[in-house]
């Protein structure tokens, strides 16, 4: 189940809520446990027969941080093994379920490993999401960044929150420490629940899907006629899908936590203005970026020990990023190549880069984050090598190409427009106005039956983040 769904909008949710919130607000364990209970309902919707390794994330992670609280000042070699246990064991069953088979089709290459077969086992949802979370809980109480949890039940609402359970924000334990023990639910904090989660379901569905679709007509017309700018405007609204979409889910969900008297982290801060590859960064996926600087980057050693050591801190980060999006060499590659560019810049072009002008420094970052993604979906076209040829060698325009541009630009410019913050800045004057809430409560419902409408009329409802 996705958050644009007419399953989750009309019979999940407001279940969900219903049930949330007739529990007096007192009650709070009992509100984790009956969030513990929805949410894994939520899970086994779409992956009943892997809810088993929710409940064990929870025993060994709730467990070794008991064991991290209690040893950390008294037996510091206990505590830190309680630790390595939880990493060692949330990293087995990732490594197990995500990359076994990609080791295996690798190992297959030699010869003497020809007769290994995949094992086929289908990825569970959002594996790479909670797993990151959980670890996070052990890895919090080593660092005194957070208290130990002593309810189960409530430990477990963290791990399975359904609002970021299968795509996000990476909320880190230390983010709902407080709330988990202790929130309040006020109506202005619903209202503005309401109206992300709105915001977040206009930009997925109407905004993501439809860009996807025009995805699909450039990259099918530069099968039949190849051409740069068929090959080029087809990767452009890929980025435009990619971003909706996944920042559409961000909002959805930190609305979600919103109404429920959670705030979650801010996941996306207008990527595409990004004046330079490691401003990018700054802006993308931020709580994943946060993840790996405070659990791996930093560990390493950061940028403390020289520019040598911090370029192979980098390398490896961005290597592991890489293969965090996925189980192929495809996503290894789009890691090192973003690996390589935030090095040039620390060497030398960052400063260069603030030099030039703006528009000349943000075509650069667009120009290599476009491309970036034509790596990413390496593996989800027919012929990938032949799309690549097109970008760069085959003629300029095709007959194709021009209509679809023709065809989709108006649509164009409204994605571009709202990937910056000038909608933001709109909605901000307008707010102040006496007349705006009688207007957003007339909007709000209206762009939910548009979404609802297009949900019925439309199959094309990809969600591209739910397989990592």
């Amino acid at each position: 189940m996705v958050f644009s769904s007419l399953e989750f909008l009309y019979f999940y949710l407001p279940a969900v809520l219903f049930i949330y919130f007739i529990i007096p607000s007192k009650f709070l364990a009992l509100r984790n446990l009956a969030l513990l209970i929805v949410s894994l309902l939520f899970y086994g919707w779409s992956e009943p027969t892997y809810i088993w390794i929710m409940f064990l994330s929870i025993v060994v992670d709730y467990t070794c941080g008991k064991l991290v609280g209690k040893y950390k000042e008294t037996k510091p070699k206990m505590a830190k093994a309680a630790l390595i246990t939880s990493v060692v064991l949330n990293l087995s069953i990732l490594g197990f379920f995500k990359y076994a088979d990609f080791i295996i089709q690798n190992l297959s290459l030699i010869p003497i490993f020809s007769n290994l077969k995949p094992l086929g086992i289908a990825l569970p949802v959002g594996i790479s999401f909670y797993t990151f979370q959980t670890m996070s809980y052990t890895m919090d109480v080593y660092l005194g960044e957070a208290r130990v949890q002593k309810n189960i039940a409530t430990f477990g609402s963290y791990v399975t929150m359904f609002p970021q359970l299968i795509a996000g924000p990476i909320v880190r334990y230390r983010d709902v420490d407080n709330a988990l023990r202790m929130r309040s639910h006020t109506l202005q904090n619903a209202a503005n629940g309401i109206k992300r989660f709105v915001c977040g379901l206009a930009k997925k569905v109407l905004l993501a899907n439809t860009a996807g679709v025009f995805y699909q007509s450039f990259a099918n017309g530069v099968e039949r006629t190849p051409s740069v700018l068929g090959a080029w405007m087809g990767v452009v609204f890929f980025a435009f899908q990619i971003y909706f979409d996944f920042s559409g889910y961000s909002d959805m969900a930190i609305g979600l936590g919103k109404i429920m008297g959670f705030d979650f982290p801010e996941n996306f801060n207008y990527p595409y203005i990004s004046k330079s590859i490691t401003d990018f960064w700054r802006r993308w996926h931020i709580t994943l970026s946060t993840w790996f600087r405070e659990y791996v980057y930093i560990p390493l050693g950061g940028n403390r020990k020289g520019k040598s050591r911090t370029f192979i801190n980098l390398i490896i980060v961005w290597f592991l990023t890489g293969l965090w999006h996925g189980a192929s060499w495809n996503f290894v590659i789009w890691g090192l190549y973003f690996a390589a560019l935030l090095i040039i810049e620390k060497a030398f072009l960052g400063k260069i880069l603030q030099k030039l002008p703006s528009f000349i420094s943000h075509i650069y970052a667009i120009v290599f984050i476009v491309f970036g993604w034509f790596i990413f979906i390496w593996c989800d076209l027919k012929d990938p090598t032949a799309y690549l040829s097109a970008m760069f060698t085959s003629p300029l325009i095709s007959q194709s190409a021009i209509y679809d541009l023709l065809r989709g630009l108006l649509f164009l410019l409204v994605l571009a427009v709202a990937s910056t913050k000038l909608p933001y800045k709109i909605y901000c004057k307008l707010k102040e106005k006496t007349f705006f809430e009688i207007i957003l409560c007339i909007a709000l419902p209206l762009i939910i039956l548009l979404c609802t409408a297009y949900l019925v009329d439309s199959s094309y409802n990809p969600f591209l983040y739910f397989r990592f």
